[in-house]
């Protein structure tokens, strides 16, 4: 039985998750209209339907597992559905983490402005730097999939014992969760990277501009501070996301904590929901749609 806390942290959080899948679909159908309609897809766009897409999948086996755990907690942890969800797990948020990379970078080499030669180097081999992400992401799925198996099997074993929890066994496990999850953290240190790097380059300009007195230079002032809270605001989701998902695994070594691991559920599903509305008000596109559509459902109403 749950208590008032974690039925109100379970509640949100599945609302988010609901509001998240409810995103990241508009994403992927406006994008899709648009490649039908115009016989193309940019790369752009290539990245937002595979990041939606992908994080669709994320919030699903999220919400799956945490419902799992949190009401059928011995069944999940000895069936073969966490088995499943764990494999599944590997290969999505891998996936999802890789296209938030690959959305930071175009962003980063297509607006940044620096003068430094590897720079320059990497903005004129774009393409080339996307293909390598590609590589490198199809490394560490095959590098990660042994880790994960003897992960799963190691919490399988031993998570029916009492007196594990003392032993040196919580390191080995450790371990191996952060060695099955190099990838995703060296996506994330990139994706960071790529943002803070970014920042600082609209930051330069934006001190630049403000020495320029005209009505031009109001608007772009306001872009640079615009398009600046924006990745201050992805920096930060993608941070509670990586935090929320540590604190659920964290769970898998104290038993009869839902309250916590309700609460990294919260955390984890806080970015693939508020980061979808935030590319939606953000892109033109896809804003454009959003304020047709509610039009339509307006006129509907009426």
């Amino acid at each position: 039985m749950l208590s008032a806390v974690e039925a109100i942290l379970l509640s949100v959080a599945t609302s988010e998750a609901m509001l998240g899948v409810l995103g990241n679909s508009f994403i992927v159908f406006v994008n899709c209209m648009d490649w039908v309609r115009n016989k193309k897809l940019p790369k752009v766009g290539f990245i937002l339907i595979g990041l939606a897409t992908s994080r669709i999948f994320t919030i699903w086996l999220i919400m799956l597992d945490a419902y799992a755990k949190v009401f059928f907690l011995n069944m999940a942890m000895s069936s073969n559905l966490r088995e499943c969800l764990s494999y599944m797990w590997v290969i999505v948020n891998h996936l999802s983490v890789w296209f938030a990379t690959s959305l930071s970078i175009f962003y980063f080499l297509k607006i940044a402005n620096f003068s430094h030669y590897i720079f320059l180097w990497l903005k004129r081999r774009s393409n080339k730097v996307f293909v390598f992400l590609l590589g490198y992401l199809i490394i560490t799925w095959l590098a990660s999939f042994p880790l994960a198996i003897k992960l799963i099997e190691d919490v399988k074993i031993h998570h029916s014992n009492t007196s594990w929890l003392i032993q040196l066994e919580n390191r080995a496990l450790f371990i191996n969760y952060a060695f099955a999850n190099t990838g995703v953290i060296s996506f994330f240190l990139i994706a960071l990277t790529a943002c803070f790097l970014l920042i600082m380059s609209l930051w330069r300009h934006h001190r630049r501009m403000q020495s320029n007195v005209s009505e031009f230079r109001d608007l772009n002032t306001e872009a640079h501070v615009k398009a600046m809270k924006v990745l201050f605001s992805f920096i930060i989701l993608f941070i509670l996301y990586f935090v929320g998902v540590f604190i659920e695994t964290l769970c898998l070594f104290l038993k009869e904590n839902k309250l916590l691991f309700i609460f990294g559920f919260t955390m984890s599903s806080m970015y693939p929901c508020c980061h979808s509305y935030i590319l939606i008000l953000t892109n033109s596109q896809l804003k454009q749609a959003s304020v047709r559509t509610l039009q339509g459902l307006k006129y509907c109403e009426t």
